[in-house]
Formats: C-alpha cells, structure tokens, sequence
C-alpha cells in the first residue's frame, strides 16, 4: 500500500515538473529572442551572437521607458485607490447589516462581470469633458470600475472569518474604532489584503482595452506601444522580445513581495 502510495506521489511531482517547463519554455525562448539582433531573428543574417542592444534601445528610448513609467503611475495609483476603498467597504459589508446590503453586494459584483468595451464609450466622453483623457488617472480609475469590487469581494471573505469577538473585546477595552481597524483588525487579515494587491496589480497592469483608448500619446502605457511596433521595415522582433521581459519584472516583484501571504490568502480567503 505504501509502496503505491509512493508511487502516485511520484507520479504526481513529475508531471508538476512538465508542466513548470511547459511554462518556462515560452519565457526561456522569449528571453532568447530578446538578447539576438532582429536579423538573427528574421534569418537575414547567419549572426547569432548575443547582443544587449535590444534592452539599450528600450532604455534610451523615450517611447519605451515612458510608457513604463506610464504604466507603472496607473497601476499604483489604481491599486492604492482600490485597496484604501474596499477596505472600509468590505469591513461593513461583513459586519453590519443595512437594507439592501446584499442587493449592493450583488451590484459591485455585476461590474466586475461586465466586459471593459462596455464602459470605453461613456469613460471615453466623461474623461474628454472634465480633461482627463490621456493621463494615468483616467485609466487608474477606469480600471477602479473592475477592481473595487473585487477588491471588495476578497477582503469581505477575509473579514468575515474573523471572529466578532475580536470586535467586542477591543471595544470592551476603550479602544476606538479606527484605533482597532487599523492597529488590530488589519494586521489580522493581512494575507487577504496581500492577495488583494496581487490581484488589482495583475488586472491593471495586462488590461489593454481601456489603457489604449483612454490614452493618447502623453499617457500612453507600455502595453500600448508593444502593439505599435510594426514600421516600414516591419516588426523589430528583438526589441519587442525585450519589451515583454521587461514586464514580466514588476509582477515577479510583486509576487515576490507578497509571496508569504498569497498562499495563505489562497487558502483562507474565498479565492481558491
């Protein structure tokens, strides 16, 4: 019996490292792109040494790294606005109850199931009336549309497994109410509000839709100018490698950063 336990075990962490090289693999030979010329790639030319001039274009072209840091503006912003507001949110929606509590509850979620082309034509009027088309706040809060209630739903998740009691005694002892959601009650739920955080981040920074119509050339994001690579010489292959490791970096970052709560998070929260 043990034996064929052990057997199954084994069977099972081979096939887990297949597949983390079927995953690995796009990355590997998108990595290899990005360090050949684009005449390597292409087969113009039998060169096929390695060559840092794709990551030197990006980083002194003003095109690429502007719309990194366009990027990177909108995804922080987004996510700070989303976090700080769906946490008070979630907090009374898991321990009050009001009327249409759950009708309210029901409607965030609605936004998040509804597709982003549905929104791009009034958020595209309203951003040009008020002046905020083409900057990183229009598509930050675009995105908050999409991300607060998630944000919302995930944390309610969270809170609502912490006992009530916690509540009590911390009222019991004269503690005020933003005294213990902040220095108690938050440091409780910190892994949901980690998992919060990977999730607003990943979502804003891999949306294209909103981020290239509510954008022009001043706000322009990276995922837009890696759609707008083609020339009158075609598609600089090597460069656009680059371009896609580079932004693959933030969210390794943000893993990284959150790596101790996420699986944590995963377990306890309602996201599974």
């Amino acid at each position: 019996m043990k034996a064929i336990q052990a057997a199954k075990t084994g069977g099972g962490q081979w096939l887990l490292y297949l597949y983390g090289i079927y995953l690995a693999l796009p990355v590997y030979w998108l990595v290899s792109l990005s360090l050949r010329s684009n005449q390597s790639i292409v087969g113009t030319t039998g060169d096929a040494g390695l060559t840092f001039a794709n990551y030197q274009e990006i980083f002194t072209n003003p095109v690429w790294y502007t719309g990194f840091a366009n990027s990177l503006s909108y995804v922080a912003i987004n996510t700070v606005i989303s976090v700080t507001v769906a946490l008070p949110a979630a907090y009374a929606f898991s321990r009050y109850r009001f009327i249409g509590d759950k009708h309210l509850f029901f409607w965030l979620l609605t936004n998040r199931m509804a597709p982003p082309a549905v929104f791009l034509l009034p958020f595209f009027q309203l951003y040009s009336a008020v002046g905020l088309f083409d900057t990183p706040l229009a598509v930050a809060l675009a995105h908050c549309l999409f991300t607060v209630p998630l944000s919302v739903w995930i944390l309610e998740g969270f809170m609502s497994s912490v006992p009530r009691s916690l509540d009590e005694m911390a009222r019991i002892d004269g503690h005020s109410l933003p005294y213990f959601f902040l220095r108690i009650f938050l440091p409780t739920i910190k892994s949901g509000i980690g998992v919060t955080v990977f999730f607003c981040f990943m979502f804003s920074w891999v949306e294209l839709l909103l981020a290239r119509t509510l954008t022009g050339s001043a706000a322009k994001p990276i995922v837009v100018v890696m759609t707008r690579t083609v020339s009158a010489s075609g598609i600089d292959w090597g460069v656009l490698a680059a371009a896609g490791v580079l932004t693959i970096v933030p969210g390794l970052a943000v893993v990284w950063f959150v790596r101790k709560h996420l699986v944590k998070g995963f377990a306890l929260g309602r996201v599974s």
